[in-house]
């Protein structure tokens, strides 16, 4: 076999290949034969098929399997000989002026890119830090007792207020004609708590059982229904009941209803502030590996290979009908999404997977079995039967691979972290939660 290698533009490359035909011929009648021993025809005994009639049926399709395998073996020889790292798939086709009992072959294929990190000690990264304080517990102490609230309704004298919960009819009418979506009858939601625009809450408010109003309502621009987007409309509604709320004290039976070992308030508080430091220290792990990231891409220098970037923007595509379908979309699986739009987020997905492996290969940042079990045992922790998550995790290797992927993420930070001139950043715990 005789090798050539050349170079085309940038990660592209070219290898010539030439196969003997008496070896390809060898092999497809090799292979004939053992079908011959295995194949059913009619007219002909099991394994009693002459070979020239095993020939006729089969002997296209083992032709070209064999090409195939041949051709694809002499392809990975000629790589690993020229030590070639290969992205993505060859684009193979036969090739005129072989040797003389020779067929000839070229692979058009790309190689992974050389990359060269810049120098991350003038890398400027911003690392953030968040407490969890008493008003962080408080909050989340009124997101339980209003998770077992109770309603009461209101007689007719009572108006609708602030947490509230009310049933009204309402009709919605542009330009005197009803629209989809703007018609209900019994609907439900609570006054003050951000479900409704905050102009129909408004409006609601100090209506009484019974009673009926007409009033405007505009539109964001933005709203998610575009046919209404930006459009006024009337409002017809008729509030049906009113009913109030009543919060549960937290107290030891608060408490106990919760199943917190030790009943006491003070346990329940102790138990949330656990949970709560937990959850920070994920979303802190988060936004600073995401800023680490950043100042990886803009230190880094590589070309990318097409063939990665657009397996990488098939994957997305699929995910994201995958999505689709998940919520219920009829034929989601035909959607027509252009690849387009996902372009840029391949691009630098697969920018930062090649920046990250090469920084991991050339510091020894791979994850180890003792950071692998920490890890799982944390995700672990915050459920009721802690070893059993455990073990799902440990008996699954993609699940595994995946938390492998993060432990090495994070051994990336770190590493960056201690090299880049940082500057540590406070935030409220609200801010860092979405809250603020």
């Amino acid at each position: 076999m005789a090798v050539n290698v050349e170079t085309l533009e940038k990660l592209e490359r070219k290898i010539t290949l030439e196969l003997p035909v008496a070896e390809i011929q060898q092999e497809v009648e090799a292979r004939l034969k053992r079908m011959a021993r295995q194949v059913k025809m009619d007219g002909f005994r099991p394994g009693k098929v002459p070979l020239s009639v095993v020939a006729k049926q089969y002997g296209y399709s083992v032709q070209y399997e064999v090409m195939n395998d041949k051709v694809g073996q002499a392809f990975q020889a000629a790589a690993a000989e020229a030590e070639l790292r290969i992205a993505g798939a060859p684009r193979i086709n036969e090739k005129d002026g072989a040797a003389e009992g020779c067929v000839a072959f070229e692979a058009v294929f790309e190689v992974y890119p050389e990359v060269k990190i810049g120098d991350l000690s003038a890398a400027e990264i911003e690392k953030v830090s968040a407490e969890v304080n008493d008003a962080a517990i408080d909050r989340t102490l009124d997101i339980l007792r209003k998770q077992r609230r109770t309603f009461t309704t209101r007689d007719e004298t009572g108006w609708a207020e602030a947490s509230d919960r009310i049933t009204i009819d309402f009709e919605g009418k542009i330009d005197g004609e009803p629209f989809d979506g703007g018609k209900a009858e019994a609907f439900q939601f609570m006054v003050g708590e951000g479900q409704m625009l905050e102009q129909f809450d408004a409006a609601v408010r100090g209506m009484k059982t019974g009673e009926s109003k007409t009033f405007p309502l505009d539109f964001p621009a933005d709203y998610h229904g575009k046919e209404v987007a930006g459009k006024t409309a009337d409002f017809l509604v008729t509030v049906k009941k009113i009913e109030f709320q009543t919060l549960p004290e937290v107290n030891e039976e608060f408490v106990k209803s919760l199943g917190i070992e030790g009943g006491t308030v003070d346990a329940l508080r102790a138990d949330i502030k656990k949970n709560l430091e937990r959850e920070v220290k994920f979303r802190l792990q988060a936004r600073n590996k995401a800023a680490v990231m950043d100042a990886l891409v803009a230190n880094a220098e590589l070309d990318l290979p097409k063939a990665s970037v657009e397996a990488e923007v098939e994957r997305l595509v699929e995910g994201a009908r995958a999505d689709l379908k998940q919520r219920g979309i009829k034929d989601a699986d035909k959607a027509p999404i252009p690849a387009e739009l996902f372009k840029d987020q391949a691009e630098r997905r697969v920018r930062l997977g090649l920046v990250v492996a090469e920084l991991v290969k050339t510091n020894n940042l791979q994850a180890k079995p003792e950071q692998l079990d920490a890890h799982i045992n944390e995700l672990a922790a915050s459920y009721e039967r802690p070893e059993e998550v455990v073990q799902w995790y440990k008996g699954d290797n993609r699940r595994l691979a995946e938390v492998e992927a993060i432990v090495i993420e994070s051994n990336v930070a770190d590493f960056v972290l201690g090299q880049a001139k940082v500057t540590d950043k406070s935030v409220s715990f609200e801010e860092l939660m979405g809250q603020a």
